[in-house]
């Protein structure tokens, strides 16, 4: 399990993340204070407040999603 800090700032990033997250066979969870929401479901993500920056936590590995968390990381 690999947690992640990432930020999110506009919908095509959004539906970038949400289409590679789908692609992954294992739990992607998105989060910020106390509000979890599936990283697979495009309104959940788009329902957080993008302003502030996500916490992603895999539940597996996927070389092609670590690629999409690397482009949206937080430094």
């Amino acid at each position: 399990m690999c947690q992640k800090q990432i930020k999110l700032n506009a919908t095509e990033e959004v539906r970038e993340f949400v289409k590679a997250a789908g692609k992954c066979d294992f739990d992607i969870d998105v989060f910020y204070n106390r509000i979890i929401i599936d990283a697979k479901s495009i309104l959940g993500v788009l329902s957080m407040d993008l302003t502030r920056v996500l916490t992603v936590q895999c539940h597996g590995e996927s070389k092609e999603f670590n690629r999409i968390l690397q482009k949206f990381a937080v430094a």
